[in-house]
């Protein structure tokens, strides 16, 4: 059994980003089961690291992205984290990251 974890802090260039929960119902009206619900592709970012080192200096490249900000997310990737609340939180590199929503 997996422990559940409580906070994860990034390194790097990795992002941590709780997915949008799709619809369960259509506008309709029909309830909608686990495998007729399609993944959502926007999140909310939740932590940021501190970005990838430039090999040149070793300084850390700032990250594009910040805490709250919405993106938009590639459909297939990243790396699930279970968290004590029950979200879908994803691991991302930056470089996954399609586009920032505003």
């Amino acid at each position: 059994m997996a422990a559940i974890i409580k906070r994860v802090i990034p390194t790097l260039d990795r992002i941590l980003v709780r997915r949008a929960e799709a619809a369960n119902v259509t506008k309709g009206g029909i309830v909608l089961t686990e495998k007729g619900v399609e993944r959502m592709v926007e999140g909310t970012v939740v932590a940021v690291g501190p970005g990838s080192r430039n090999p040149q200096s070793g300084n850390y490249i700032p990250i594009g992205v910040k805490a709250g900000d919405r993106v938009l997310l590639p459909k297939y990737g990243g790396t699930r984290v279970e968290m004590e609340d029950k979200k879908e939180y994803v691991l991302y590199r930056e470089a996954d990251i399609l586009a920032k929503l505003e």
